[in-house]
């Protein structure tokens, strides 16, 4: 009998917890990953999994924690596999440059040219993060980054991820780590203000 009234969840659950929540986890991974067709593959993969893993449900928790859980391994899987291109993963472990930034800010003495040093952000009294526009430029800015830089990116400010985790999770060394997030926040730093604060 129990293996029979298990047999209906089975039959029946992956097709009713796709029609509950497919539009919350949807937006969830378009927020954490900002690419549609990334989202709709995490999301489907997310269901196929639980499909595959349905006996491990015990029903002590909310279906939809349990869902959710599985999509935020995916969504770290999907920036860890990212970060870890081979090409990439060599570059930064022999800290080739990848990127022109320093180049163009920096002159041969590790000194801020002249015309590139930070230039003073007026204080605004509204939150920048509340202004639309400058969400859409911020958004700009960071898909210009190279994407493990981008990667490293989300899971420390995003993810909110301490960096000891993040190595971890990026295979790289903590001196690597910071590395990235400083070329990362020079080359934020640069595009905001030629697209927003000089605009």
């Amino acid at each position: 009998m129990e293996d029979k009234k298990d047999s209906i969840i089975s039959a029946g659950t992956i097709e009713k917890w796709v029609k509950d929540y497919t539009n919350y986890m949807y937006s969830w991974a378009l927020f954490k990953t900002s690419n549609k067709e990334s989202a709709e593959d995490l999301v489907q993969d997310t269901f196929l999994t639980a499909h595959q893993q349905l006996e491990k449900f015990r029903g002590d928790s909310n279906p939809k924690t349990w869902l959710l859980a599985i999509l935020n391994n995916k969504i770290t899987a999907y920036y860890r596999k990212k970060y870890l291109n081979p090409v990439q993963k060599e570059n930064e472990q022999n800290n080739l440059p990848d990127n022109p930034i320093f180049t163009l800010l920096f002159d041969e003495d590790n000194r801020w040219k002249k015309n590139e040093k930070p230039i003073e952000w007026a204080a605004d009294e509204n939150h920048l993060l509340d202004d639309k526009d400058f969400n859409v430029v911020l958004t700009s800015c960071l898909d210009k980054l190279p994407e493990h830089w981008r990667s490293a990116v989300h899971l420390k400010y995003i993810e909110q991820k301490k960096g000891e985790l993040i190595c971890q999770e990026l295979e790289i060394t903590t001196t690597n780590f910071w590395q990235i997030l400083h070329r990362a926040k020079l080359q934020l730093r640069k595009c905001l203000e030629i697209n927003w604060f000089k605009s």
